[in-house]
C-alpha cells in the first residue's frame, strides 16, 4: 500500500524556531509521525541527512508532502536534482497550496519542471536577499559602535569556585573533566574561564 511521507525543515534547532506548524500541516496532508522527517539545517546546505534518509525509504507510488518548496531547498541546482530523484523514484510530490507533481509513471511534463525551477530561483533569490540584509545590518551596527554577538566575559564574572579550584587543576591534582564537574559547568565554558584566568596571570 502506498504511503504518504512528509519532510519539514527549519534553519535552526527546535529551541529557536518552531517546526511543529509544518508537522501539523503535513499530518493534515496525510503523513504520520512515523513518516515525517524533520531537519534543522540551512535550505542551501547540499547534504541534508534526513531528506537523504527519506529518499532511501520512499518507494514507487508513494507520496512526498512539503508545506512549500523552500522547505526542501533554496538552491535551484539542488531543486533540479530533487526533481530528477522524484522522477527516478516514481513518486508523487505535493507542495501545499502550490502544485502536485505526479511522477508515478516516471515522467514529468516540461511546464511543471519549468514552474518548479522558477520557484527555486525565487527561493534562492529570497535567501540571498535575507543574507544581504543581515550583513548590511551587522555592518551598520558596527559602524555605529555597537558590539555584535555575545558579550565578552570578564575576569570578575568568573564564578569564585572556578578561581578557587584553578590551582588544583594547574598543579595536576584534578583533570579538566573533574574541574568542570566540581564547578557544575560544561567543558567549553570552563575552557573560556581557564583562558581568561591564564591571560590575567
Amino acid at each position: 500500500m502506498a504511503k504518504v511521507y512528509g519532510y519539514c525543515r527549519c534553519s535552526t534547532n527546535d529551541t529557536k524556531q518552531d517546526i511543529e506548524r509544518q508537522v501539523r500541516e503535513l499530518k493534515a496532508m496525510g503523513a504520520t509521525d512515523s513518516t515525517i522527517y524533520k531537519e534543522y539545517v540551512s535550505g542551501m546546505k547540499q547534504n541534508k541527512t534526513e531528506l537523504t534518509k527519506l529518499f532511501e525509504v520512499i518507494g514507487a507510488g508513494d507520496t512526498l508532502t512539503v508545506t512549500e518548496i523552500s522547505r526542501i531547498t533554496r538552491s535551484t541546482k539542488q531543486l533540479c536534482d530533487i526533481i530528477d530523484t522524484v522522477k527516478a523514484k516514481k513518486i508523487k510530490l505535493i507542495i501545499k497550496n502550490s502544485i502536485t507533481i505526479d511522477c508515478t509513471n516516471g515522467e514529468l511534463d516540461p511546464m511543471t519542471k519549468a514552474f518548479l525551477q522558477m520557484a527555486g530561483v525565487f527561493g534562492e533569490l529570497e535567501h540571498d536577499m535575507i543574507c544581504s540584509r543581515v550583513k548590511s545590518g551587522v555592518a551598520n551596527a558596527r559602524a555605529k559602535g555597537k558590539k555584535i554577538g555575545r558579550p565578552q566575559i570578564t575576569l570578575e564574572q568568573i564564578p569564585q569556585q572556578v578561581k578557587d579550584k584553578y590551582s588544583l587543576y594547574k598543579n595536576g591534582d584534578i583533570t579538566k573533566s573533574e574541574y568542570a564537574k566540581i564547578c557544575g559547568i560544561s567543558r567549553p565554558t570552563l575552557d573560556k574561564y581557564i583562558n581568561l584566568i591564564t591571560e590575567s596571570l
